[in-house]
C-alpha cells in the first residue's frame, strides 16, 4: 500500500475506551471492569484527503484506512494484525490451487440486501477488469488464476478464478499455492460490492448518498479536504460488538497542526508526529504516547527513464550519498531503522538483503559515490527535481537528502511540494526525477515488496525492470519447496536492487498520541 503511505491501513478503532494505535473495524468486546464513556465518537487525524473511496481505484492509506471501515472481505485482521473472519465464516485449502470459502448468512449490506458470493465475484471482476484501471489489479492478481491475463486483456473476467458454489459458498482458484491467501483477501481491494448500487450511479455511487456498504462504519458525510464522517452500521453482522457510534476522519497534513487539535481537544488519534519531536511528546504525554514498529518502508523512487538518473552509477551514488543512521538518529529521531533493501526485517517468504557499502565508513562511500558520477559524466551543479508530498515530516526529510547530495556530491536538487493525491498521480504517471514514497506491507510474505520494482507491476513507477530477476519470482511462485521458494526470491530481491530502482531509507515506526479515553 502507497504510503503516504500507500497501502495497508491503520484503521478505525472500534472502542473507544481502549483506543490504542491499532485496531480495525471489526466487533470487540468490552473488556471486564471497564466503563465505556457514554459519547463512542472518535476523531482522528488521516493524514492526508482520500483521492477516492472506492477500493479499487485506491492507492494511497488515507483512503484505504477509511474505505477498511466500511468495507469487510472475506477476513479481516485483529487489534494484534491476527487473520480472522469476516464474511467468511471458514475456509479450507482444499488442494494447493483451490480455496473454499464459507460465507455467514447474516452478513448484510447497509441497505438490508444479504452478501452473497455474486457480491465478490462481481467485485474481483471488476477489480482486474482492464476497463477499471486499477492501479492495484497486478498487485493481488498475481494471486488468482487467469488474473494476469484478465489485466492484459488476453481473457475475458469470465475467466477469473473465482466462482459461486452456491450463494454462501465461494470457490478461489490460484495459479500457483498461496498459503497466505487469506491475508490477501482481507484487504480492501478483495471486499464485496454492491453491483445494483455501482450500476445505478456509476462514479458517483461512493457519495453518501448513494454508498451500499457491508462493513461496520457507513459513510455519513464527506466534506473535501476537510474532513469525512462514519457512523454506525445497524445492518454489520457483528453490529451489537461495535461500541464507536461515530468515527471522524480528519484530512491534516501538517504535523504541526494536528498536535494542536489533540492537544485542544479536537483530536483524539495525532496521524504521526512531527519529525524529531517523539522524545519531547513522551515526556509530556507519557501515557498518550505509542510507537510501534511496521512491516514497512520509507524510500525515494527514482525515475530509471530519465536523463540524468538513467545511468546506474548515478543512482547508486544518490543512494550512497545518504547517510542513514543520521537521518535515523537526528532527523526523525522515533526509533525507525536504516533500511538498505526492499524487504524489511519480519517479512516471511524472503531473507533481508543490503549492500556490501552500507558496512563501509562514511568517506569511503562519499569517495565512491563522487567516483560513479564522474564515470557517468555528471557534473557538478546538476540540477534535479525532488517531488513530495505536503507534510512537515516528508519535508524534513527531503531538506535532508537534497542537503546530503548538495554537500557531498554537489548536485542541486529543487523540492517540490504537492498534495498527496497529486504525487500519486505524478508517480503513476511516471512523471518525476526523485519522489518520496513509501509502502506498508499488505501481507507477510517478500511478494508485497517485490511488486515495488518487478517488472509489469502496477506499483513499479521506476521505467526500471530486470527480466532475470521476474523470472526468479516466477519460478519462486511456482515453487512447491517453500526453502526454494525463499532462496529464489532473496536472490530476486538482491538482483533487483543492484539496479538502484530505488533508494530505501527507513523501515517504518509510526510515533502518534492517541488519548487514553
Amino acid at each position: 500500500m502507497n504510503s503516504n503511505w500507500t497501502m495497508k491501513a491503520l484503521t478505525g478503532a472500534v472502542l473507544l475506551a481502549s483506543a490504542g494505535l491499532t485496531g480495525l473495524a471489526v466487533a470487540a468486546t468490552v473488556p471486564a471492569g471497564v466503563k465505556l464513556h457514554e459519547t463512542q465518537e472518535l476523531v482522528r487525524n488521516n493524514g492526508s484527503e482520500p483521492e477516492t473511496l472506492d477500493a479499487a481505484l485506491a492507492t494511497g492509506v488515507p483512503a484505504n484506512n477509511v474505505i477498511r471501515d466500511m468495507f469487510e472481505g472475506l477476513a479481516a485482521a485483529d487489534q494484534n494484525g491476527k487473520i480472522v473472519p469476516g464474511v467468511a465464516e471458514s475456509w479450507k485449502q482444499m488442494d494447493p490451487l483451490t480455496w473454499v470459502f464459507k460465507l455467514r448468512k447474516n452478513a448484510k449490506w447497509s441497505n438490508g440486501d444479504a452478501v452473497t458470493a455474486e457480491d465478490f465475484i462481481y467485485s474481483w471482476r471488476r477489480f482486474v477488469d482492464p476497463a477499471t484501471a486499477s492501479k492495484y489489479a497486478s498487485t493481488y492478481g498475481v494471486f488468482l488464476l487467469n488474473a494476469k491475463e484478465i489485466i492484459e486483456g488476453k481473457k475475458p473476467v469470465t475467466e477469473l478464478g473465482i466462482k459461486a458454489v452456491d450463494a454462501y459458498t465461494l470457490e478461489v482458484k490460484t495459479p500457483f499455492p498461496v498459503s497466505f491467501l487469506p491475508e490477501v483477501v482481507s484487504n480492501p481491494q478483495l471486499a464485496p460490492l454492491h453491483k445494483a448500487t455501482i450500476e445505478k450511479f456509476g462514479k458517483d455511487w461512493t457519495r453518501p448518498a448513494n454508498m451500499v456498504n457491508n462493513g461496520a462504519f457507513s459513510l455519513k458525510d464527506w466534506q473535501v479536504n476537510s474532513k469525512i464522517i462514519l457512523v454506525k452500521n445497524p445492518a454489520y453482522w457483528d453490529a451489537k460488538y461495535v461500541q464507536l457510534t461515530k468515527l471522524t476522519y480528519l484530512s491534516v497534513e501538517d504535523g504541526n497542526a494536528d498536535v494542536k487539535l489533540y492537544e485542544s481537544g479536537e483530536n483524539d488519534w495525532v496521524y504521526q508526529l512531527p519529525p524529531g519531536t517523539f522524545d519531547k511528546y513522551k515526556a509530556q504525554y507519557p501515557k498518550e504516547i505509542r510507537n510501534t514498529d511496521m512491516l514497512g518502508l520509507r524510500y525515494y523512487s527514482l525515475n530509471s527513464a530519465d536523463p540524468a538518473l538513467k545511468d546506474i552509477r548515478v543512482r547508486k551514488a544518490l543512494s550512497m550519498a545518504l547517510d542513514r543512521d543520521i537521518l535515523a538518529q537526528r532527523v526523525t529521531a522515533d526509533g525507525q531503522t536504516p533500511a538498505y533493501g526492499v524487504i524489511v526485517k519480519g517479512t516471511s517468504g524472503a531473507d533481508v538483503t543490503s549492500y556490501d557499502w552500507a558496512k563501509w565508513p562514511a568517506d569511503k562511500r562519499i569517495a565512491e559515490a563522487k567516483k560513479l558520477l564522474k564515470e557517468a559524466n555528471l557534473p557538478a551543479g546538476t540540477k534535479l527535481k525532488f517531488s513530495y508530498n505536503t507534510s512537515d515530516y516528508h519535508k524534513k526529510m527531503a531538506i535532508f537528502a537534497a542537503s546530503e547530495w548538495k554537500t557531498k556530491l554537489g548536485l542541486d536538487v529543487e523540492l517540490e511540494a504537492m498534495e498527496f493525491k497529486v504525487l500519486i498521480k505524478k508517480r503513476t504517471d511516471k512523471d518525476y526525477q526523485i519522489a518520496r514514497n513509501g509502502w506498508i506491507a499488505d501481507y507477510n510474505d517478500a511478494t508485497t515488496w517485490l511488486t515495488l520494482v518487478q517488472c509489469d507491476s502496477d506499483q513499479n513507477y521506476h521505467n526500471s525492470c530486470n527480466r532475470k530477476a521476474s523470472a526468479l519470482i516466477d519460478e519462486g511462485n511456482q515453487s512447491m519447496d517453500p526453502a526454494k521458494r525463499k532462496v529464489l526470491l532473496t536472490q530476486a530481491a538482491k538482483m533487483i536492487m543492484e539496479d538502484y530502482p530505488i533508494i530505501p531509507l527507513l523501515q517504518y515506526t509510526v510515533p502518534r498520541l492517541v488519548k487514553p479515553y
